[in-house]
């Protein structure tokens, strides 16, 4: 916790998670047993020691989208996302400037002067201890030897109301002097000793010291206390047997007047009159649990505790508010957890014309730019709200989603790749083409890199459009991954493009007749599931047109490369899908091609297909680095090449098919 946001969350999750149990505590009290009632405040325990909104997560309420939207109507700031570290304060290096600050430090100052409090009667305690004598050591060692417990060096100390355990590490048997202690005292706080109850004393007098100012957690704490020594009774009772029994009970009612403050680091059977009275009608009420119980008690804590610490993901599902502060802090704390949920997201911002999504997937420093178009997006100031994009992109094709070309790696923990929509319109003053297969596409380079914990999306450039094919992939007016290399009078080329996309579809429909359905929601945890590759080979001749006869046959023969660690390889590595086209080969008889009436004569395709990856393949999809070809003209083997690979922007040629370029 670095300032007073990231205390609020953890507070606030740890409250909610104490509510519940209170509950669920009031609700077998009778039923289940006090290692139950007690082990329960375990959970409690772990979500306080765990940093709160861990992962995306929440316990119960989703606190973080609370803090945030209350951080936000406070300072009107929209770029910060407040984040536990860990469970403990941790100071400022910076001077405080804000009301928040000044909050912060006051908090800090409270638990330092709580805890110091612990730790100075606790050094004064030892100091006292060690002025007292030894005494009744005999007795402890002989209760200790009766029922089989560990015993520890007994002091007797003037003043004293009752017998405690002091320490953890060297724990000391505590006496009152003067007086000689009951030995069902004594098999009390032995079992304090055995089963290391000191040391549960001492976490709890931590927390209380973390949470000082929060109530709930002060209550928690005393109830944790109070079914601590609960239990000990309950220990205790089990070695006991008839009059001795009603014998404990009666020492427990002796203790109901004294005033003694336990110390941090010690155990006591004396825990104040209210409780004792509470104890005592727990010893009337005494059973043994059938063995079976114990089984019913793990499973219910498993039921209740699992949930309690996992907690569950932030979803995109938005609450219906009128509220940009609450959207912008729901956006912020329903983090895209991979890169494909964060392209995916944007995608749905763009078709849905969603500005909290873009704020889902949009980096911490152009929160507070977004927030204010939220503003103006909610007021109805300006019609659709477009993040700068032309009017015409409003026809989009929401049947048909959107695509994802050419996504790569770039880099540590960044992803780059074309999103293209389909437009139902083609661009203000452009003619639509006469042809039926070409569309309008609109197309935008986006970049997905990690932002701390989120995947955030930014634009690389500004959309622009192109008329390319209808079909899904293999449409070559997109850019596309181009392996190149030149020989004499032509250059070879094999282009490959990829289309990956995030499952969005769902059935609509009823018993008798079902379609799926393209949905606009945003899956923020989503993968890429499916891939569709198309290539194509080509060679261009680029050489005198007058010379062109002197060719009458092209043939290659083309391998892919992947660049391993150990040096080129000749195969495809595990798990890829490429491996279909290792050692192909493609030929053309040049005259009889040149002889037929073509656009252009100087472009020769060789062949071209595609591939659809699903599920696994889909992840074990990989492109090659090169390719190595082996280049033959007119039968005779003339050169063996290396392709590289780029990327181009905007194609020298293009296969029939292609598309003209518009807007850059």
């Amino acid at each position: 916790m670095t300032d007073l946001w990231s205390f609020l969350l953890q507070t606030l999750t740890a409250s909610g998670v104490a509510a519940l149990l209170l509950a669920v505590k009031a609700m077998f009290r009778d039923k289940l047993s006090p290692r139950w009632q007690f082990g329960i405040w375990g959970v409690l325990a772990l979500v306080l020691l765990l940093p709160a909104g861990w992962g995306g997560r929440y316990v119960l309420v989703n606190w973080p989208m609370w803090v945030e939207a209350l951080k936000s109507a406070l300072t009107g700031q929209f770029g910060t996302l407040t984040r536990v570290i860990a469970p403990v304060p941790l100071p400022r290096l910076a001077p405080p400037r804000t009301a928040a600050d000044w909050l912060y430090l006051l908090y800090l100052a409270g638990a330092a002067a709580l805890l110091a409090r612990y730790l100075i009667s606790y050094a004064r305690l030892r100091r006292a201890l060690k002025r007292g004598r030894p005494g009744q050591n005999e007795r402890v060692r002989a209760v200790a030897e009766r029922y089989g417990l560990p015993a520890c060096p007994a002091v007797e100390v003037d003043g004293l109301p009752t017998a405690f355990i002091c320490g953890v590490f060297k724990p000391v048997l505590a006496l009152p002097a003067g007086v000689e202690t009951d030995e069902k005292v004594i098999l009390h706080e032995l079992l304090h000793l055995k089963y290391k109850d000191v040391l549960w004393g001492w976490l709890i007098a931590l927390l209380r010291c973390l949470h000082w100012c929060n109530p709930l957690l002060w209550l928690c704490a005393d109830r944790a206390g109070n079914d601590l020594e609960a239990l000990c009774d309950q220990r205790v009772l089990e070695r006991l047997e008839g009059e001795e029994r009603r014998d404990y009970g009666r020492i427990l009612l002796s203790m109901a007047d004294e005033k003694y403050a336990r110390t941090p680091g010690t155990s006591s059977a004396a825990n104040g009159g209210k409780n004792i009275a509470r104890r005592i009608q727990d010893i009337a009420r005494f059973k043994r649990y059938p063995a079976g119980m114990a089984l019913v008690s793990v499973c219910v804590a498993l039921v209740l505790g699992v949930p309690l610490v996992v907690g569950a993901w932030a979803q995109a599902d938005w609450p219906v508010v009128n509220s940009t502060d609450l959207l912008m802090a729901y956006a912020r704390t329903t983090r895209c957890s991979t890169y494909a949920g964060a392209f995916d997201t944007y995608a749905k911002a763009v078709m849905a014309q969603r500005f909290d999504y873009r704020a889902m997937c949009a980096p911490l420093s152009e929160q507070d730019a977004l927030a204010a178009e939220g503003w103006r997006w909610r007021e109805e100031l300006q019609g659709d709200w477009d993040w700068h994009y032309p009017d015409w992109r409003n026809g989009i094709d929401i049947g048909r989603g959107y695509q994802l070309y050419n996504l790569a790696p770039v880099g540590e923990d960044a992803w780059e790749g074309v999103l293209v929509f389909q437009l139902y319109e083609p661009p203000e003053n452009v003619e639509w083409d006469s042809l039926e297969s070409h569309r309008w596409l609109t197309l935008q380079k986006l970049r997905a890199e990690k932002e701390g914990e989120r995947w955030v999306v930014i634009p690389q450039e500004a959309p622009w459009a192109v008329q390319g094919d209808q079909r899904v992939s293999g449409n070559f007016a997109v850019p596309a991954w181009v392996y190149e290399a030149q020989y004499g009078d032509f250059t070879l080329r094999i282009q490959w493009q990829t289309v990956s996309a995030v499952d969005s579809y769902t059935q609509s429909g009823d018993e008798f007749w079902s379609a799926p359905v393209y949905s606009t929601s945003a899956v923020p945890d989503g993968k890429f599931d499916r891939v569709e590759a198309s290539y194509a080979v080509y060679a261009l001749y680029t050489g005198d047109p007058e010379k062109k006869d002197e060719y009458s046959h092209i043939r290659v023969r083309y391998t892919p490369v992947y660049k391993e660690a150990a040096g080129p390889q000749r195969h495809s590595p595990e798990g890829s899908s490429v491996i279909q086209m290792d050692g192909r080969w493609e030929d053309r008889d040049l005259k009889e091609y040149w002889s037929e009436p073509r656009d252009s004569w100087e472009l020769i395709f060789l062949n071209g297909g595609g591939y659809g990856y699903q599920g696994s393949e889909a992840a074990a999809y990989q492109l090659p680095d090169a390719y190595e070809m082996e280049l033959y003209l007119n039968g005779e083997f003339a050169a063996e090449l290396e392709l590289n690979r780029d990327i181009v922007a905007e194609p020298e040629f293009l296969p029939a098919g292609g598309g003209e370029w518009f807007g850059r």
